[in-house]
């Protein structure tokens, strides 16, 4: 594992890091400084993703798929209350999962702009 980029990104889960890792291996310090901080700001916190599952017991289900660019499934939830509280039961266990897949498509597209970004 990359010391830099566990400087760089500490909050990352060994997953996460590893994924990271693979996409900012052949970038330059400044390179990867960018790229912490652009990923920084859009990737999606596993606890945030439970968390605002946890709402949709309270009234306001589907927060956790909004967030994650789930659109239609975010209104559907909203419309059916979690789809009667068994999806937002779904997405409470896997969060890890949900924040993950979010996380590595907003890597991939980091990683997509780093390349075009003259150096």
């Amino acid at each position: 594992m990359s010391t830099k980029l566990f400087q760089l990104m500490p909050e990352l889960d060994m997953q996460e890091m590893m994924y990271v890792e693979s996409l900012v291996k052949n970038y330059n310090d400044q390179q990867m400084l960018n790229f912490a901080n652009f990923y920084r700001n859009r990737r999606r916190d596993p606890q945030l993703i439970l968390l605002t599952g946890l709402a949709g017991f309270v009234g306001v289900a589907g927060i956790q798929r909004f967030l994650t660019d789930q659109i239609g499934m975010g209104i559907l939830y909203f419309f059916t209350a979690g789809l009667c509280f068994i999806g937002t039961i779904v997405d409470l266990i896997n969060h890890k999962q949900l924040a993950l897949e979010y996380n590595i498509k907003v890597a991939n597209e980091i990683s997509g702009w780093m390349a075009r970004m003259p150096e």
